[in-house]
């Protein structure tokens, strides 16, 4: 929940000259209000993501933001599943498989969030949570669906604290959930589906865990709102 017309005109200014890789794909996520913005904006080859989305294209649902409408004002992601969502607005991971199922039905691509508290990973339960926020969205997609679904894996307890997963506590999450995907969705899905990390990235963390191996991109929170962006938009390993 940042920006202002301003604001983000500022910071778009600032993106066009960040050229990043071919091989890069970026795409920028921002409150609803601020779409039609981005979009009008964004630096070529960019594509924009709603932050969240309703489980129904139309209807008696005051306030909240379809898939439909997310479309029709040229978003083509969406961010469902974010910690946020699940930890102040209780969002359960059936519900949010329903957002994932609805959203990629659609014709948006989704980015799903998952990842587990500071007292869950004190409790050895790392594995045990990510693996049942990602089962819910198992159960409610086909195994086609998965091409069009990046997934970022958020430590909850590294969101805007400026603690960060090491490199190796990512790649170990990364490389589990990757096997996972393996055994309950299919072999393909999980060479080809790309895991992201989020969590208190920034322009100097960024290189060192863009290294490992399981670790494909990052989701951006904070860093984000900053030049240094850019930085993290070219680490390559």
């Amino acid at each position: 929940m940042n920006g202002s017309l301003a604001r983000n005109s500022a910071l778009l200014e600032t993106f066009k000259g960040s050229n990043p890789s071919n091989e890069t794909e970026v795409v920028i996520g921002a409150p609803a209000v601020y779409l039609s913005q981005l979009v009008q904006n964004i630096p070529h080859g960019w594509e924009v993501a709603g932050e969240n989305c309703y489980i129904e294209n139309k209807g008696a649902y005051t306030g909240e933001i379809s898939p439909e409408m997310l479309k029709d004002v040229g978003a083509k992601w969406v961010i469902v599943g974010h910690s946020e969502r699940r930890s102040i607005f209780k969002e359960s991971d059936e519900f949010i498989a329903e957002k994932v199922a609805k959203a990629l039905q659609t014709g948006l691509k989704v980015v799903f969030c998952c990842g587990e508290l500071l007292e869950e990973r004190e409790a050895d339960k790392t594995q045990e949570v990510v693996e049942r926020q990602l089962n819910a969205v198992v159960g409610a997609i086909s195994e086609n669906s998965w091409k069009d679904i990046v997934i970022a894996y958020e430590p909850v307890w590294a969101i805007g604290t400026g603690k960060v997963a090491t490199p190796e506590q990512a790649q170990e999450v990364h490389a589990a959930i990757r096997a996972f995907l393996a055994k309950n969705v299919s072999k393909n899905v999980a060479e080809s589906t790309r895991i992201v990390y989020g969590g208190s990235v920034n322009g100097q963390n960024c290189v060192e865990l863009a290294k490992k191996e399981d670790i494909d991109g990052f989701l951006v929170g904070g860093a984000s709102l900053k030049p240094e962006f850019i930085s993290i938009i070219n680490a390559r390993d």
